[in-house]
């Protein structure tokens, strides 16, 4: 395998978790159980290429002559694909919670905060994407300041849901939802620190 080709899976893996994580606010909010189950079959396709990321990597660190650069390279593809397997299990565990049924009980609020969330976690999805594929290092603060906003909609969804009318079983349920989105923008902004240092060498 070479170096392109482990540029276009991981392209591929950053497109499948960013589509996934929106598709499973979507189905989420709507209430699409079909949906929701076709994303969590599909995080299968996002395991496979992870393992198959990692094994060509480690293999061609062992084997292979390779520059400096090409060795930093492997090293941060190793560290990129653990946060990008983390966050298909984040999109995963969302598209999960839609199978519960549980839009029908949110409140207008907590269903606007999710949907606020959501953007957000998209955006920054787009930008560790970007710091990747192009190689930008001037991306992370961007990132730390977009996941300070997403850290604050945590916080108004979890007080929204102490203070509303929802069932103890959905309140649950939703403070899990609200911290799936928070670790998602944790793993954006992870991914964009390593490519950066990458980028800085």
């Amino acid at each position: 395998m070479t170096f392109n080709t482990i540029e276009r899976e991981m392209t591929e893996l950053f497109a499948l978790v960013g589509d996934g994580f929106v598709g499973a606010t979507d189905a989420l909010l709507s209430g699409d159980q079909a949906a929701a189950r076709t994303l969590i079959e599909r995080d299968r396709l996002i395991d496979a290429l992870y393992r198959q990321l990692l094994g060509t990597a480690q293999t061609m660190l062992k084997e292979q002559r390779l520059s400096s650069e090409d060795i930093n390279y492997l090293i941060t593809v190793l560290r990129l694909i653990p946060e990008l397997e983390r966050s298909g299990d984040l999109a995963e565990h969302i598209a999960q919670r839609a199978l519960l049924g549980i839009s029908s009980e949110m409140t207008p609020r907590s269903r606007g905060i999710i949907q606020e969330m959501s953007d957000v976690g998209t955006q920054m999805w787009r930008l560790a994407t970007d710091a990747f594929c192009d190689k930008d290092n001037e991306l992370a603060s961007t990132l730390d300041s977009l996941d300070d906003e997403l850290d604050d909609l945590h916080l108004s969804l979890i007080a929204e849901i102490v203070t509303g009318t929802m069932s103890v079983a959905v309140v649950i349920e939703m403070a899990m939802l609200a911290r799936f989105y928070e670790r998602f923008g944790d793993h954006a902004v992870n991914i964009s620190r390593a490519c950066a240092q990458f980028a800085q060498h």
